[in-house]
């Protein structure tokens, strides 16, 4: 059976796809099946009225928030992200979309932080993972051309429309982490690291 959400640090993560628009060579996705114990194949992406049937049967307020997360980017299944939120800003819960900030190439025939604001996202975490678009492109292989100018526009635009944002990083040797913090400093936004998973540090 296909896990649509999981459960670490408190929060409740919801596993929409396995798709993505990049191929980060440290991503957990080339390394494992999942994280914490879960397994985030899926056999088919959920609907969005499967998330929400699922979400009926969880006490959602022991969380102290749902995250659009996963294998894979949201934003790919856009629509789905903004109908559960509606649904779980209804029953006032936080919600924070966790993105790669490709949102606006995916989603071009939308104004995607204007629909986020709209449906009541409340903070949104964006994978920066390079000081310099010649690295990103080197890290995190886009299959969109332009991928980093607009990752640090989605940043820009999402603090201007006043969405808590912030930035992370994956800690690995190539990335210049004091001067990702300083370009986090500039956007505005938070600055977070994370470790890079244990299966990911065996391969690269």
């Amino acid at each position: 059976m296909d896990t649509i959400y999981y459960e670490a640090h408190k929060n409740l993560y919801i596993n929409l796809t396995n798709r993505c628009s990049a191929d980060c060579v440290f991503c957990i996705r080339n390394f494992a099946d999942g994280v914490y114990g879960y397994d985030l194949r899926l056999s088919k992406e959920p609907s969005t009225e499967e998330i929400i049937g699922a979400l009926e049967n969880v006490d959602l307020s022991k969380y102290r928030e749902i995250v659009f997360t996963g294998l894979g980017e949201p934003t790919l299944r856009f629509d789905v992200v903004l109908a559960v939120t509606r649904w779980l800003k209804c029953r006032n819960i936080r919600v924070r979309l966790d993105t790669n900030g490709h949102a606006a190439l995916i989603n071009p025939d939308k104004d995607v932080i204007s629909e986020l604001k709209k449906a009541g996202i409340d903070s949104i975490s964006v994978s920066l993972n390079a000081e310099s678009e010649e690295k990103y492109n080197k890290l995190c292989r886009p299959t969109h051309k332009n991928a980093y100018r607009a990752v640090l526009d989605f940043i820009k635009g999402a603090r201007k429309v006043g969405i808590s944002t912030r930035v992370t990083v994956v800690e690995v040797s190539e990335i210049d982490l004091e001067k990702c913090k300083k370009l986090a400093n500039e956007l505005d936004s938070e600055f977070h690291t994370r470790v890079l998973s244990e299966a990911a540090s065996k391969e690269i």
